[in-house]
């Protein structure tokens, strides 16, 4: 999983694979068939574990507005873990596209819908409850906070330090009450 998630899918080389694992090419192939195959089991334990951490505060009881905070101040978090590569593996590795299997791509841009979609349907249920306003627009706030959470990966990979990125983060949250109560500039 770290070697894809710091080299991406081409770059990450089967030696570098192998040795990451502490096995034998042979070995890989017969436990996964497939660098293609390992790339997939490496992205759902990605989801079970690092990135299914940050997200999993979107569906739970916070509110709607601190969720979306500590989704934003989990990319920040990760650049100050020297421990593990900085920003989203599922992000990072679609960013050329081109240089993936194309049912590999596919996947990916499934899961950062789905990712979108998992916003977008939280921020209705907080609608429905009240937490924003009748004339919010969920898709609209949730491809805004997506996309700050998608550029924020790519500034932390850039080594953008985690003050920065949560600075990044406070920015963001300062377009929540125009965002939740549903007022749009006249542009």
């Amino acid at each position: 999983m770290e070697v894809f998630w710091s080299k991406g899918y081409s770059d990450a080389s089967m030696a570098e694979l192998t040795a990451a694992m502490g096995i034998n090419a042979p070995s890989l192939y017969a436990a996964f068939g497939s660098k293609e195959q390992l790339f997939r089991e490496a992205v759902a334990l990605y989801q079970q574990t690092q990135g299914g951490t940050a997200w999993a505060c979107i569906d739970g009881p916070t509110p709607v507005r601190e969720a979306i905070e500590g989704l934003l101040l989990a990319v920040a978090e990760s650049a100050a873990s020297g421990d593990r590569p900085s920003g989203c593996l599922v992000v990072l590795s679609g960013a050329y596209p081109e240089s993936l299997p194309k049912d590999v791509c596919a996947d990916l841009v499934d899961l950062r819908r789905r990712s979108l979609d998992q916003l977008e349907q939280r921020l209705r249920r907080a609608q429905a409850a009240g937490e924003i306003g009748p004339s919010a627009d969920p898709a609209a706030i949730a491809a805004f906070y997506s996309t700050v959470h998608q550029g924020m990966t790519f500034r932390a990979r850039d080594g953008a330090p985690p003050g920065e990125l949560r600075a990044t983060a406070e920015a963001a949250m300062l377009a929540w009450d125009a965002l939740a109560r549903g007022v749009r500039s006249s542009a």
